[in-house]
């Protein structure tokens, strides 16, 4: 795939403020750092923190568990075995995050993580850069206009209802976490974590999906585009008379 044009078709349909980027999981941490440009950690980050040089500095990040912040970024990754019996009670988020220890329990199991020992490491990298070939999964940063444009794309073609959940705190579950799991498009509300330590304004939403569904997804907004439907949506105004504006799409409406 052209990685260079996708990235530029999506930012120009969108008009991200943020770079896209795509993760991708390795077996071995010999093939991971093989990669050209790729940056190493010198200090302890969260996971959020990393992804945010991807997606606003534009570097090339490689992470092993030793990178991470306790088992919470871990675990969703699924690096570093960290999905113990203490990471399943939820109890450092006791206090916290939850009331009582069954709250937190039932959060860590809500939340959809890779599964333990498959990996020993995981790279980010801008989309246009085509460092990750394939990556497992794209993502970007948007607003809530622009994501709900961009799953219009995706429904242009072969319609699907979509169906996400929120966990709350942790939310890189609902995002990278649920598509490196599942393999489909995954939208998430960043969480606390992520707006503190990852830098995610205020207005962001995440998405993050397949290789082919940004494909698919670039193809309908095209289309839509052509039936005069283009984002930053024009506003029509709260008092016009709406029958003209309709008419445009919609024939017979005048």
């Amino acid at each position: 795939m052209d990685w260079s044009r996708l990235a530029s078709e999506l930012q120009s349909l969108l008009k991200l403020r943020a770079l896209p980027f795509g993760m991708k999981m390795f077996e071995r941490v010999d093939d991971m750092e093989a990669i050209t440009g790729i940056r190493r950690p010198k200090e302890v980050h969260t996971l959020d923190q990393l992804v945010a040089q991807t997606a606003r500095l534009g570097w090339t990040v490689g992470v092993t568990a030793d990178n991470l912040v306790g088992a919470q970024c871990r675990a969703v990754v699924g690096l570093g075995n960290a999905k113990d019996p203490a990471w399943k009670s939820g109890q450092h988020m006791v206090g916290v995050w939850f009331e009582d220890q069954p709250g937190a329990e039932a959060h860590q199991a809500a939340m959809h993580c890779v599964e333990d020992g498959l990996y020993e490491a995981l790279a980010t990298a801008p989309l246009s850069s085509g460092r990750l070939d394939p990556p497992d999964i794209v993502l970007f940063y948007a607003t809530p206009g622009a994501m709900m444009y961009f799953i219009n794309g995706l429904q242009w073609s072969g319609y699907k209802k979509f169906d996400w959940s929120v966990v709350g705190e942790s939310a890189c579950a609902d995002s990278w976490g649920r598509a490196l799991r599942l393999r489909e498009p995954s939208l998430s509300i960043p969480c606390f974590a992520e707006r503190r330590y990852g830098g995610v304004l205020d207005d962001e939403m995440l998405m993050a999906l397949p290789p082919a569904d940004l494909g698919k997804a670039i193809e309908g907004m095209t289309a839509l585009s052509k039936n005069g439907f283009r984002y930053p949506f024009a506003q029509y105004g709260i008092q016009q008379d709406v029958r003209a504006g309709m008419a445009v799409s919609y024939p017979g409406r005048e």
